[in-house]
């Protein structure tokens, strides 16, 4: 209330100084007006520009704030788009990905299209120089049964060992307890395939005819004999011939055909 009274009061007075300058001014001569006038104008001027920049001032930060605001939303819009193209992105891989399942599953069946099989991908992998486990998505549900032949585009990758409701348990060549009866490619006479615990994915030929010439790159097949792996699957290829003191005791290691580390989809063989 205080305030009010008083800006009515201050408002009154510089009216009252306005009126009185006009009067003032109306009666100078024109001489003397000049005179006055520059006066005015050199304290005058100076207030109206500081005046005249502070309006620009206030209008180009109100200007800023709202370009900020401008490019807040700007910036969230891009944002919402850009996490939009990333679910997007993220859903065409995931198509990508089953196409090329689909497509190994194809070609797998293409190419082993005289066996009955049964097509499954790796869910689990456990393979290190001590144990080499794989475990695809397919059960007994899916007429999956212990010891049936599991192979993969490349050749043979083991065989069943365990069976639950949806998935199965396969024990891989590689592996140290695993043992397969295979033939030589060139000279179609039996040897042994091990695992070994000495080096990771190496299989140790041995039992080799003291007759049978061994030549290093030959590919090395399943025999069919044994009971569980069909004849004829490709195991891998001689990397190395060992000979020693006593040609009976000669060994060679087979590389395998498939990489265990990045395979990922595999057919069981229906037996």
């Amino acid at each position: 209330m205080n305030r009010n009274k008083q800006s009515n009061i201050l408002g009154g007075i510089i009216t009252f100084i306005i009126l009185i300058l006009l009067i003032f001014l109306s009666n100078v001569q024109n001489d003397k007006l000049s005179f006055l006038e520059s006066v005015v104008n050199s304290i005058v001027t100076p207030i109206q520009r500081v005046f005249t920049d502070l309006k620009y001032k206030i209008q180009g930060n109100s200007a800023y704030f709202t370009n900020l605001e401008n490019l807040q939303a700007e910036n969230k819009e891009l944002k919402e788009t850009n996490s939009k193209l990333e679910t997007e992105l993220r859903e065409l891989e995931s198509i990508k990905a089953d196409n090329v399942t689909l497509q190994e599953y194809m070609n797998l069946t293409k190419k082993y299209a005289d066996y009955n099989t049964i097509p499954a991908y790796i869910i689990n992998k456990d393979v290190s120089n001590y144990s080499s486990d794989l475990v695809i998505n397919v059960g007994k549900a899916d007429g999956v049964e212990v010891n049936m032949t599991v192979i993969a585009d490349k050749g043979l990758v083991g065989h069943i060992i365990s069976v639950t409701e949806h998935t199965a348990k396969v024990q891989v060549i590689v592996d140290a307890a695993s043992t397969v009866s295979c033939n030589i490619s060139t000279t179609e006479q039996s040897i042994i395939c091990k695992g070994t615990i000495e080096k990771n994915q190496i299989l140790r030929a041995s039992y080799i005819p003291t007759d049978a010439e061994l030549i290093q790159g030959d590919n090395v097949y399943t025999s069919g004999i044994g009971g569980i792996y069909r004849k004829g699957i490709l195991i891998g290829t001689i990397e190395e011939i060992i000979t020693t003191t006593n040609v009976i005791d000669r060994y060679a290691t087979i590389k395998p055909a498939v990489d265990f580390a990045t395979v990922d989809t595999v057919l069981v063989i229906n037996n």
